[in-house]
């Protein structure tokens, strides 16, 4: 048995012996680390050399030589890396050549980053380096992405501060047509707060249209707490000019940049193209925005300018996503000069800043747009777009508050909603353009609520005063073709406006366009004394293959019964309308024979003396001949007949067919929906012919 005195000779076992290995363990791995630190400070690692090259080799797939000094330590606790005569090679497909060579490359590496894999470098000094950046004809492979898989894109390392001298960067990119080339090299810093300044230019070729570029990029004296770069870049092309000023969190990270746009040219849709971007067409524009960089998104806020004499602010966000970039605007508008929004539905700028939205085809003047829908740059993008615009600055147009909605999803574009304020009445609009089918099929849904008369028509010798009517319409057609007047001309549909009970006067006004007072007078009074009561009316036309035929035109007012036909053409944008008012009462002195409107959109006329008018006055100068001069008389002599009509059908737009007059009978007086149908309701088949061919444009 041990006694006391045994157990106090024994030797004390020690206290913690894992926790002493684990201590022995880590001071020896950090004995070795302090070792290998000191052995790489004092050597300069330069005997690494041979395996930098195989190991950086096998990884790559690439050739990597270092014809000259080669140094790779910590210093104290950077990596720090050089190399001179150092050269990377080119995939097979990228041709012959080098992927990257410099004379001498001196660099500072965060070892954290190199464990975090955030590749952040705070030093670069580069000298006479060559950089090829090339992507394949298939856009899969490029020669920065070193793995045999699909091209990543190109994420430049963050470099904190750079001194660059003589250095050639090639950029090739098939797919979005970009080829360009840029020198690097150093400049004199004038301001004591950088340390060193690059000066870069170049030029090259996008989408085919050739620019030029040039610039600074200064780096913070690394002495200044938070110092950051400062960019100044000027770029041009394609009567564009380009210019970004502002600071960089690093040499070249663009995330968190803090930066300010100043894009102007002679029309925006030039700058957009060459991104493959299709915009409308604008007069001279300037635009400024701050702009910066977060992930893949380009922001451009509080977005400010002008283009032609229109304004507008805003913001835009560009996302580069695969295989489409998105393209997202809240933009706003205090005033819009109508000329400036011509290029929105085919009018070119230029023509209708001259006033020459009017052009000749075959000697006919032409009003509908022909400008071609560019379906081809819809494949580049998507886009959601909100735009308001509160005054419209317009001659006899009361339009304001419109708003775009607007949306393309892989070529098929959606503006929706399309609303504006008409003369204290709303045109709403749905308008769905489908691009994914050639030629292109477009939708219109175009509906004006009820608006007052007087108001829409005051600039055509209308009597706002005395005018209490107003009239609502509808829309609905769809159409093939590239452009707004080939969609109309290949159209089908229905076009439907009807006016309510109300009072509708007009002045003793000559206007060179159509005269809708002096049109309104010659049907129902030579002189008005006072307003024409419509009980209700309807000019509805139906739409076959481009050309609307009235189905029907029929207007009951309290004295006469208006009704028309024949129609107009979207191909040849002719018109051949005519109109007769039927009195409801015994007349002694009435025409009773129709009012014609033809022409064409751009220059209608109106034919007040009518062939059956002559017509009708050469039967009574026979009847003064054989009879007496009171028989002629019986040739003006209106019996009263008209038949009032049924204001249910008028007013819910229904076709010829189902109109009905008064005691509930179907009306055999107004046409059903073809351009052929005369005042009594038939034309023969020779008739019928001819006048197709006339809206046709043969003759």
């Amino acid at each position: 048995m041990a006694t006391p005195e045994t157990i106090r000779a024994r030797p004390a076992r020690a206290i913690g012996t894992p926790l002493a290995s684990g201590i022995a363990v880590l001071s020896t791995l950090l004995g070795l680390v302090v070792l290998a630190w000191v052995i790489l400070f004092v050597t300069k690692g330069r005997f690494l050399k041979h395996s930098f090259e195989t190991i950086v080799a096998g990884q790559t797939n690439r050739q990597v030589k270092v014809a000259g000094d080669f140094q790779l330590y910590f210093a104290p606790f950077n990596l720090k890396f050089v190399a001179e005569g150092m050269t990377i090679t080119n995939p097979d497909w990228a041709g012959t050549g080098n992927f990257f060579e410099a004379r001498r490359i001196d660099s500072q590496i965060s070892t954290w980053s190199l464990i975090t894999g955030n590749r952040r470098i705070n030093w670069l000094g580069l000298e006479d380096g060559r950089l090829d950046l090339q992507w394949n004809k298939g856009n899969t492979r490029n020669t920065w992405t070193f793995s045999e898989e699909k091209g990543e894109p190109l994420e430049l390392p963050v470099i904190a501060r750079a001194l660059i001298r003589g250095t050639m960067v090639r950029y090739v990119d098939p797919r979005m047509h970009i080829a360009a080339a840029i020198r690097v090299d150093p400049v004199e810093a004038t301001d004591t707060r950088f340390a060193s300044a690059v000066g870069f230019d170049g030029n090259g070729t996008v989408r085919g249209t050739r620019f030029v570029m040039n610039g600074t990029l200064l780096s913070p004296n690394a002495t200044i707490q938070g110092g950051r770069n400062e960019l100044k870049l000027h770029a041009e092309a394609l009567r564009t000019t380009l210019d970004v000023s502002g600071t960089l969190p690093g040499f070249t990270e663009l995330d968190g940049s803090d930066l300010q746009m100043d894009l102007r040219g002679r029309n925006i849709a030039d700058a957009f193209s060459l991104l493959g971007v299709a915009l409308p067409d604008t007069r001279t524009y300037r635009l400024k925005s701050a702009m910066t960089k977060a992930g893949d998104e380009w922001r451009f806020t509080n977005l400010r300018g002008t283009f032609g004499a229109s304004d507008l602010a805003g913001k835009v966000t560009v996302k580069m996503l695969q295989p489409r970039l998105l393209l997202t605007a809240d933009l706003a508008t205090r005033t819009l000069d109508i000329v400036d929004a011509g290029p929105f539905i085919g009018y070119s700028p230029s023509a209708s800043a001259a006033g020459a939205v009017v052009t000749s085809v075959g000697g006919a003047p032409r009003i509908l747009p022909d400008a071609q829908l560019r379906a081809e740059a819809l494949k580049n993008f998507d886009a959601k777009v909100d735009w308001t615009v509160r005054n419209v600055r317009a001659d006899n147009l009361p339009m304001s508050n419109v708003r775009l909605g607007l949306e393309l999803d892989d070529r098929l574009l959606k503006l929706s909603p399309l609303n504006f304020s008409l003369a204290r009445g709303m045109v709403s609009s749905d308008i769905i353009i489908d691009s994914r089918r050639q030629p292109v099929v477009t939708d219109y849904d175009i509906r004006l609520s009820p608006t007052p008369m007087g108001v829409l028509l005051a600039g055509f010798g209308v009597e706002e005063s005395g005018t209490s009517g107003t009239l609502k319409a509808r829309v609905q057609l769809t159409g093939r073709g590239n452009s707004v007047h080939d969609s109309l001309a290949n159209s089908n549909g229905r076009i439907a406006i009807i006016l309510p009970k109300g009072s509708f006067w007009t002045r003793n006004v000559q206007l060179a366009e159509l005269d809708i007072g002096t049109f309104v007078q010659k049907m129902f009074e030579n002189k008005l004394k006072e307003p024409v009561q419509i009980n209700c009316g309807l000019l509805g036309f139906t739409v076959r293959n481009g050309i609307a035929a009235a189905d029907p035109i029929l207007i009951d007012t309290e004295k006469s019964v208006m009704l028309g036909r024949g129609g107009f053409s979207f191909k040849n944008e002719t018109l051949d309308l005519a109109f007769r008012a039927d009195g409801k009462k015994f007349s002694l002195f009435a025409g009773q024979s129709p009012v014609g409107i033809g022409g064409f959109f751009a220059q209608p006329k109106i034919d007040v003396i009518s062939p059956e008018l002559l017509s009708r006055a050469g039967v009574g100068l026979g009847l003064a001949l054989v009879a007496s001069p009171l028989a002629a008389v019986i040739a003006f002599v209106d019996v009263g007949d008209a038949k009032a009509a049924d204001c249910g059908p008028v007013l819910a737009g229904a076709s010829a067919r189902a109109q009905r007059d008064d005691k509930g009978r179907p009306r055999d007086d107004i046409g059903k929906g073809t351009t052929a149908t005369s005042e009594d309701g038939k034309r023969s088949r020779g008739e019928r012919k001819e006048q197709r061919k006339k809206f046709l444009g043969i003759f």
